[in-house]
């Protein structure tokens, strides 16, 4: 807290922060650098009574406004991470107090009981119906080369399914030897991380780690639709023993066009904008490969104010999909969708399934100005 400079630099990148919400990053260091001074001598002597960064720093209204998505982290010029100090506080919150807002213990249940935030026993394979080829199963094709990760978006929301087609046609299209954990998937615990539920993101890390060992996995390659997959899977799992190759589609889909396994007609010259994911560009550095494929497919980018590393939220991330959003002048999603409806685009692609359904939302409270379309669906489209 004695580093910050007081730029402010992370408030005026906090999506909470610019959509009204109590959320500032720069006062959560702030404010803990008053109570250092003021009790300085106290801590010092460790006689200080321990103190709650919710007592002092931060609101209980702006600690569940963050998004987890990192801008505060990336713009800081001195390296100090207030996202991993509210986590903590939610943590705290979560498995300590038992205290957090009451729309996530319908997504904890679902975790713990159905293994899906969504908390429906409905099939997992059933966003395979109505393809015209067979998706195998890791049972019926042991020797696969790639394991496409469908993840609970992919299996559960209708346009999560739609997503998971356009990338198994591609999957197929291509020739890929592939193969999916059907009902043995389950959620990567993304979301009961993020939200403080420490305890169940371990035990479903552990259960995923175990699977993907004993499906032969880490001699493989993961391909994943979500970014949040990606990340948890690629980054969070190796500390607790899992260590996979893992593949966002739009790296799978600029690798296959780069190896002349993928035809694509580019001179559909459409006019797309590219919404950065969170956890895709700024928590993984993966920029260059949607807009490669998006270029492969005939598409005309034309880039927003606020893109890669800079890209704004689309408001999901940080467990906020499932819950209300903290009352403030205007919703995540809304200020990002504007923000692509200046480019003047007729499509907004994403490469994340949560982003999808945050931005189709916006899209259709403005009227359906834009298409919200993935990027794997835009390159099935251009496929010959």
């Amino acid at each position: 807290s004695f580093a910050c400079i007081m730029c402010n630099r992370c408030q005026d990148a906090c999506p909470a922060y610019v959509t009204g919400k109590e959320l500032s990053p720069a006062a959560v260091e702030i404010n803990k650098r008053y109570y250092t001074r003021l009790n300085m001598t106290d801590l010092a002597n460790g006689t200080a009574e321990e103190p709650h960064l919710l007592e002092y720093a931060i609101s209980e209204s702006a600690l569940w406004a963050c998004t987890a998505c990192g801008a505060c982290v990336e713009v800081c010029p001195v390296g100090n991470e207030p996202m991993f100090d509210i986590l903590n506080i939610r943590r705290d919150q979560v498995l300590m107090q038992a205290d957090f807002p009451h729309e996530l213990q319908g997504a904890f249940r679902g975790m713990e009981r159905t293994q899906n935030p969504w908390g429906t026993t409905e099939d997992r394979l059933e966003w395979t119906k109505g393809l015209d080829f067979e998706v195998p199963t890791v049972e019926e094709n042991p020797d696969f080369d790639v394991l496409y990760w469908v993840g609970c978006a992919g299996a559960f929301d209708p346009k999560g399914q739609e997503i998971a087609q356009a990338i198994a046609t591609v999957l197929h299209s291509a020739g890929i030897n592939y193969a999916i954990l059907g009902n043995m998937e389950s959620c990567t615990g993304d979301s009961a991380r993020r939200a403080g539920n420490e305890y169940l993101f371990y035990e479903m890390a552990l259960g995923n780690i175990e699977l993907l060992n004993e499906a032969g996995v880490p001699e493989k390659t993961i391909v994943t639709g979500c970014p949040h997959c990606f990340h948890t899977i690629g980054q969070e799992y190796p500390p607790l023993g899992g260590t996979f190759k893992v593949q966002h589609h739009t790296q799978l889909i600029a690798d296959l066009v780069g190896q002349g396994k993928l035809r694509l007609n580019g001179n559909t010259l459409e006019q797309v904008t590219f919404h950065d994911p969170c956890y895709l560009g700024r928590h993984n550095g993966v920029y260059d490969a949607p807009r490669d494929a998006l270029v492969q497919a005939g598409s005309t980018l034309l880039e927003m104010d606020r893109t890669k590393n800079n890209s704004f939220c689309c408001g999901a991330g940080g467990a906020q999909f499932w819950k209300e959003e903290e009352p403030g002048m205007q919703a995540v999603s809304m200020n990002r969708y504007q923000e692509a409806e200046k480019t003047g685009a007729k499509k907004l692609a994403i490469g994340c399934p949560f982003c999808a359904r945050m931005l189709e939302d916006a899209s259709k409270e403005e009227g359906e100005s834009m298409q919200v379309v993935d990027v794997a669906e835009i390159v099935v489209s251009a496929m010959e």
